[in-house]
């Protein structure tokens, strides 16, 4: 398929065109649990059994634009039903299984949806007027052998997807993407990390989470399969068990894989490892490194359907520390004040609140990332922190993500975010979540003594407490753990 032929406006959907052009390669691979054969399914398959629910869909009275919110397990279901509503021409909300059934309602009419797709048992109680779809009599009521549904409303440049930021630092906010948005970020991000079929990229993140989309945007352009694991499947079985020869990881994920003979080997028959999602330790690239693993660093976000930038595979070992270049179809630009400003074909449209579609963009087209970085004389990406999570201790600019990297680099810590508690004397003083390999807190004092080897005085944590067990989101909540920390801090003082 060449360049032109992906990026400009397929006449059919485009897993139509896939299916056409390698009909037997292989579309999705899973497995229910690690005991059971990996089960295949081909494209010319999935282009029937997407095609026969989506005509479902329509018979049901889906409309063309009419947003539909997911809430499912993972499994092969999930991006089956993904594929059918946007063949149908509607927009797919998938929404966190971490959110309680109670808190939808409210949710989904902010953004104007009135239909909830949902496992069987997954949902209970009122849900407000909303209609609930059960995604397996989607399956069950569509027609056995449905002629070619290619409808006419079919539209890339048309909304496709509703999806939720992490909130980091505050309430999630809905971002509404075009097809065009996934679409483009997907060819762009495979020229840096090519797909064929017959290549499986293991479904390692959620697909409420714009990185588990991102997948099975990559696979489609590909040709490639879309690969689930089991319930519960550890990763280092997975890998192995299902072919996988692409994956995306998060820093925990990668330091978990390397602690173990299995997770090693797991990680060394990868054609490549996107390494996302947040800063990882330097000790722990070098780490991957010297293995020999094949190793991708990255800086994205929501907004930007994913990847924005990225290091390229066989890219010198100091690439590795940084985000890498801006990948086709986006641009980046460094502000005045340092914050990260991005535009190009992948941003999102906006906002979606309950008075319409807010764009996000400031005058020149650009959107205001949050995020603090600076390019290196290579052009490459040193993502530094948030613009908004910067707190003032006795006069000083602190910038928590500054103490958060020197904490990586002290043995057994995987994971730190750092954020302000009042203090009467200094106006706010830093305090440290750490999680750690055993999950109790490290050797504090010796924390303590390296990171005022390498730190002002006034930028070392006065407490560090363990990384709380209720936050397990590819992101953390810093006002939330703010709060957590601040109880804490004024119980000791009492």
């Amino acid at each position: 398929m060449s360049c032109a032929e992906r990026t400009r406006r397929p006449a059919r959907f485009p897993l139509e065109i896939r299916a056409a052009r390698t009909p037997d390669a292989p579309a999705l691979v899973w497995r229910g649990n690690a005991s059971h054969p990996p089960v295949t399914e081909s494209y010319r398959e999935l282009d029937r059994v997407t095609a026969a629910v989506a005509q479902g869909l329509h018979a049901r009275g889906v409309l063309p634009g009419e947003r539909v919110a997911l809430r499912l397990a993972p499994g092969p279901v999930y991006p089956t039903l993904l594929l059918a509503l946007l063949r149908a021409g509607a927009v797919a909300a998938p929404l966190s299984t971490r959110l309680p059934p109670a808190a939808l309602p409210d949710l989904l009419r902010r953004i104007g949806c009135r239909r909830l797709i949902a496992d069987s048992d997954s949902v209970t109680g009122k849900l407000g007027g909303l209609e609930l779809l059960n995604a397996q009599d989607l399956f069950s009521g569509a027609p056995e052998d449905p002629a070619v549904f290619t409808p006419s409303t079919f539209d890339p440049g048309a909304d496709a997807t509703i999806v939720f930021t992490s909130g980091s630092t505050g309430s999630p906010k809905a971002a509404l993407h075009t097809f065009e948005n996934h679409w483009s970020s997907a060819v762009g991000a495979n020229r840096n990390i090519p797909l064929r079929p017959g290549d499986r990229w293991l479904l390692s993140l959620p697909l409420w989470h714009v990185g588990g989309l991102a997948v099975v945007f990559r696979c489609l352009v590909g040709g490639a399969a879309i690969t689930i694991a089991g319930e519960s499947e550890p990763l280092a079985d997975a890998i192995p068990g299902l072919g996988a020869t692409h994956v995306s990881l998060v820093a925990t994920q990668l330091y978990r894989l390397l602690r173990e003979k299995r997770g090693r080997a797991a990680l060394l028959s990868l054609k490549a490892i996107l390494l996302g999602g947040g800063p990882a330790p330097a000790a722990l690239i070098e780490e991957a490194l010297r293995l020999g693993v094949r190793l991708v660093t990255s800086y994205g976000s929501t907004e930007m359907s994913s990847q924005a930038t990225a290091s390229r595979p066989g890219d010198p070992r100091e690439a590795l520390y940084t985000a890498g270049r801006p990948l086709a179809f986006r641009r980046l630009s460094i502000a005045a004040d340092g914050e990260i400003l991005v535009r190009g074909r992948t941003l999102f449209r906006g906002y979606v609140e309950k008075t319409g579609v807010a764009p996000a963009l400031d005058g020149a087209g650009w959107f205001h990332s949050g995020d603090l970085g600076r390019l290196d004389a290579d052009g490459r990406l040193i993502v530094l922190g948030r613009r908004d999570s910067m707190f003032i201790s006795g006069g000083e600019n602190v910038h928590p993500e500054e103490i958060e990297r020197e904490i990586l680099r002290f043995p057994g810590v995987l994971e730190t975010i750092v954020v302000p508690v009042t203090d009467p004397e200094f106006g706010a003083r830093p305090v440290a979540f750490l999680r750690t390999v055993d999950g109790s807190l490290p050797d504090t004092s010796a924390l303590d003594r390296h990171l005022r080897g390498t730190l002002p005085g006034f930028k070392a944590p006065v407490r560090y407490l363990v990384w709380p067990a209720v936050d397990e989101g590819m992101k953390s909540d810093r006002r939330a753990l703010a709060v957590l920390a601040q109880g804490s801090h004024r119980t000791a003082a009492e």
